[in-house]
């Protein structure tokens, strides 16, 4: 049996049960359950401080009970982990051991940390959306006796390959003063205007956009002004 295949099996049967371990270079150890790491730091979840985050060039060796995903590059192996030297050990189920230098390692994830990946590479049309609302109401008193309201929204729901956004603004505003040859609250404002934009890469050097950009204008009699734009585009 391969050398590192013998290290590995015995690491996991030193660790305890149920438990990763990380050692550091100092020599310091921490158990816990390893979440993830983007190859500059490490996080792993401890029973008495939480999440530690931790350098992950100050590591010294990583030891895993259960499967972690390990991508260096374009390579992605996933099966419980131990070190051998400068080199992580991936104890795959199909492959074998797959050995990859610590040093070139660019992602680590737990099977819950892969998973929630996964689905953000794909979210259904309801998932994702991140955004705000703006709320502005104004009133004033004197020579002039006004109302104004105001509301805004912005949503963004980014994908791995797209992004859509939908925006609008409203305005909304009130004289309750009235001068002759008024006879009641002049309205002073009222328009809306809102759009979307959707982005769509289809290489990493090739990409699309479509939007559409919509206003109204009651004081102008608008009733729908719209303007549709896209394009296609290559770039180097």
């Amino acid at each position: 049996m391969h050398l590192k295949s013998v290290a590995a099996i015995l690491l996991l049967l030193t660790i305890p049960a149920f438990a990763d371990q990380v050692v550091l270079k100092n020599g310091d150890r921490l158990t816990g359950s390893i979440t993830k790491s983007d190859g500059k730091q490490l996080v792993i979840k401890t029973d008495y401080a939480g999440d530690v985050t931790l350098k992950f060039d100050a590591i010294q060796s990583i030891t895993s009970t259960g499967d972690l995903t390990v991508i260096q590059g374009s390579k992605t192996v996933v099966g419980p982990v131990t070190t051998s030297g400068a080199d992580l050990i991936v104890a795959t189920k199909v492959g074998g051991t797959a050995e990859v230098p610590m040093a070139s390692v660019t992602t680590l994830r737990s099977p819950a940390e892969q998973a929630a990946y996964e689905k953000s590479l794909h979210p259904g049309i309801l998932e994702g959306w991140k955004g705000g609302l703006n709320l502005g109401f104004a009133v004033t008193t004197g020579n002039s006796e006004t109302k104004n309201l105001n509301v805004a929204f912005n949503a963004v729901r980014t994908g791995l390959h797209d992004k859509l956004t939908l925006y609008t603004n409203s305005i909304y505003a009130v004289n309750d003063k009235v001068v002759a040859p008024q006879t009641g609250p002049q309205t002073t404002a009222n328009s809306t205007a809102g759009g979307a934009v959707y982005n769509r890469d289809f290489t990493p050097h090739t990409f699309w956009y479509v939007s559409g950009d919509f206003f109204t204008n009651s004081l102008q009699d608008l009733d729908l002004r719209a303007i549709l734009g896209g394009v296609a585009q290559a770039c180097t």
